[in-house]
């Protein structure tokens, strides 16, 4: 009964007409930012943290939770209707989502987008307000073994259980490994495929990767097939979800809330690996459907619904431990800290009113983002009615502008043709971009718990299996891999790969 006077009081606190106005001011601001490829809720908020300054606590907050919850938003939008990621907990939006744009249902993704980051950011926040201290407790004992085994059941059920072809799908993660270990490798500082380039030696950075294979990759692609079929423009649809989406939907809004929370409430963790098993939980539920890849809409719901949820379960380290789990929250950090305010175990009892305050702030931003963005969905749909050639000139100009303002390097721009030409060559050859996407953005990560885990354990192998959850994990692994196989012998039917659906996703452009 605390925890709710509590937070009827940090309501209070941020609930004028004023604090309302810098609520909407954020949200628009996030969103027009958050649109550009590359600049992603971090950068927004970076970006605008200076003009904070001079305000109070309360309505720098309110700005904050507004331009956080607007960037994210706009990193989904041209998913959606452009197939480029504002940031790489987006990517997995750009698969279902642009296909759905492509089929005329462009503001159906948006909505169910925008629908399910309120579901979900409104019980990540209320989870955060009533949860943060047993929840960061759990948090601090899960190690890096743990993480390790996550990962690798991320890598095992995207490439060898629930792609169609497990030979393009190795194919792709192995491109997408490979490209996440250009850099120096951070425990002996050797260098690792830069190839004497000096620009290589921080690695690459995961927005340029896949703003240009969605991005750049597929401008090429139309631009290779604008020859063979009439330019056309691609019909807005219906403005509004129908009564099927929204039965389609709310089930993949709550499991991938109930996907990321937790993931975004441990420390390392973050909303590309909740993104990822919320999409492939799905596909894996509409097994008997072969709308998954052609734009189905819960393809859309449970990612987004899990990238929110994680954004929301990431203030349980950052206010209850101190710990930033993403780019995002150290800038927050950093913000926070102009007001005094240090987190830490004892935070919530020191200066509750701030903390409240500030949950209070993640509120009602989430909701403006609601208000504002459904009723503007059809009007960024018509986004796709511009003629092709210019859509996707104007898609290559922010492409670029995007993957230059991730670190001001024009080098970034060699890279993101480069990459532009990858993206190009597995939609021709019909490799899968997911487990590519998958291995850039995991693959670092898994080598670091993996070092981790085999540090605390003196290098011996068991350190990978010492901890109860790990153990757990693995045999999870095992069985999705002997049991499909088992099942269908069972059954007298070999197991033979179909056509793999993200080739055809990929190829329906010019075909």
């Amino acid at each position: 009964m605390d925890t709710v006077q509590l937070l009827l009081d940090g309501l209070a606190n941020a609930f004028t007409p004023e604090n309302l106005l810098f609520a909407a001011v954020g949200v628009l601001l996030g969103t027009f930012v958050g649109v550009l490829p590359g600049i992603g809720p971090a950068m927004a908020v970076a970006l605008l943290l200076p003009i904070t300054f001079g305000l109070e606590a309360t309505q720098s907050f309110i700005l904050f939770a507004g331009i956080y919850y607007g960037g994210m938003y706009g990193g989904s939008t041209t998913s959606i209707l452009l197939n480029t990621p504002g940031e790489s907990a987006s990517v997995m939006t750009a698969i279902e989502g642009n296909k759905m744009a492509k089929r005329g249902r462009a503001a159906q993704a948006l909505a169910t987008a925008a629908v399910g980051s309120f579901i979900a950011g409104t019980i990540g926040t209320l989870l955060v307000a009533f949860f943060t201290p047993p929840l960061a407790e759990v948090a601090v004992q899960i190690g890096a073994a743990s993480y390790f085994a996550i990962m690798l059941l991320s890598l095992i059920l995207v490439t060898a259980v629930l792609g169609s072809s497990k030979l393009r799908g190795f194919i792709g993660l192995t491109i997408g490994l490979t490209i996440g270990l250009i850099g120096l490798d951070l425990s002996t500082g050797q260098a690792r495929l830069t190839f004497d380039v000096l620009s290589l030696a921080d690695g690459v950075d995961i927005v340029v990767v896949a703003v240009g294979i969605f991005a750049v990759g597929e401008a090429l692609w139309i631009a290779a097939h604008l020859r063979r079929q009439p330019i056309d423009v691609i019909p807005v649809g219906r403005p509004y979800m129908s009564r099927d989406d929204w039965s389609r939907s709310w089930r993949p809004w709550l499991r991938g809330t109930a996907l990321g929370f937790p993931f975004g409430a441990l420390p390392a963790g973050g909303a590309e690996t909740p993104t990822f098993l919320s999409y492939m939980l799905e596909r894996r539920l509409a097994r008997g459907s072969d709308e998954f890849g052609n734009g189905a809409i819960e393809g859309v719901a449970g990612p987004e619904a899990a990238n929110n949820a994680s954004a929301a379960g990431m203030f349980v380290p950052l206010l209850a431990l101190g710990l930033p789990v993403t780019a995002t929250a150290a800038v927050l950090l950093a913000g926070m800290r102009t007001y005094g305010i240090v987190p830490g175990p004892t935070l919530m009892t020191d200066q509750p009113e701030l903390v409240w305050t500030l949950l209070a702030s993640l509120l009602i931003g989430n909701t403006l983002l609601l208000v504002i963005n459904l009723p503007l969905a059809p009007l960024w749909a018509k986004l796709l009615q511009i003629p092709r050639p210019q859509l996707y000139a104007g898609i290559l100009f922010f492409a670029s502008l995007g993957a230059y303002a991730v670190n001001q390097s024009a080098f970034d721009l060699a890279l993101l043709l480069v990459f532009g030409a990858v993206g190009f060559v597995i939609r021709r050859f019909g490799i899968p971009v997911l487990p590519l996407i998958l291995g850039v953005i995991i693959g670092p990560l898994m080598e670091t718990k993996m070092r981790e885990a085999l540090d605390l354990s003196d290098g011996a192998i068991s350190g990978l299996f010492n901890e109860p959850l790990a153990i757990v994990i693995y045999v999870i692994i095992v069985l999705a891999l002997v049991v499909p196989p088992v099942l269908s012998r069972l059954r007298g039917r070999p197991i033979v790969p179909d056509e793999p659906a993200d080739r055809a996703q990929d190829q329906e452009v010019g075909r």
